[in-house]
């Protein structure tokens, strides 16, 4: 039996669509993907849970790209989750990103293709592995987990339910960090007695 992708679905219904005369009254000219950007069905749709310092801006690298569409954010504050999506709104020129309080409720959604998790740790890997059984692609902030058993269950779960996983690392793979670990290893810098680490706080100083 022949089975479908949603956007591939999409793609077969818009062709179905017949009369040039009609379109404008079905689709909106950015549904239509005018102004340089893919066709609304052929977006990847994501949903932002945590939109707070780091959060947010992630959600400003990630709707910057012309293939994605942020159409929910989720915040326990809520203020600060429908201040961000009539920003979005703003941005789009249309109503197509919710706010929610719970994210079980972005969860119980069938258009979602991914998730941006910028919460506190210990929501990192919960949100993973309930939007994975659902066939949802993530993106998760550092850390991963609470303990290595966590993480080893949120890969685990990944595979399972054979969604993609990015771990936010990407820092790690930068042409001067990796030059840094290559003079430490290769002994260019000496013994190396001690090692200090720096993180900046977040906004609540976490």
């Amino acid at each position: 039996m022949s089975t479908t992708t949603r956007r591939g679905f999409l793609r077969q219904a818009g062709g179905a669509l017949t009369g040039a005369a009609a379109a404008p009254y079905i689709l909106t000219s950015s549904a239509l993907g005018q102004g340089g950007r893919p066709p609304a069905g052929e977006r990847i749709a994501t949903a932002h849970i945590g939109v707070g310092s780091r959060g947010s801006g992630l959600l400003g690298e990630f709707i910057s790209l012309p293939d994605v569409q942020c159409v929910a954010v989720v915040d326990c504050f809520r203020s600060r989750r429908e201040t961000v999506a009539n920003g979005v709104n703003q941005r789009y020129g249309d109503q197509g990103c919710a706010a929610y309080g719970d994210f079980r409720e972005v969860l119980a959604r069938d258009d979602i293709d991914a998730i941006v998790v910028a919460t506190h740790d210990v929501w990192h890997v919960p949100l993973t592995t309930a939007f994975a059984r659902a066939g949802v692609d993530a993106y998760v902030e550092k850390p991963l987990g609470m303990s290595i058993e966590e993480d080893l269950t949120a890969r685990e779960i990944c595979r399972r339910y054979g969604t993609i996983f990015q771990y936010g690392t990407q820092q790690r793979s930068m042409p001067h960090c990796r030059y840094g670990c290559e003079l430490v290893r290769n002994g260019r810098l000496g013994e190396i007695r001690a090692i200090e680490v720096i993180a900046p706080a977040g906004g609540t100083g976490g």
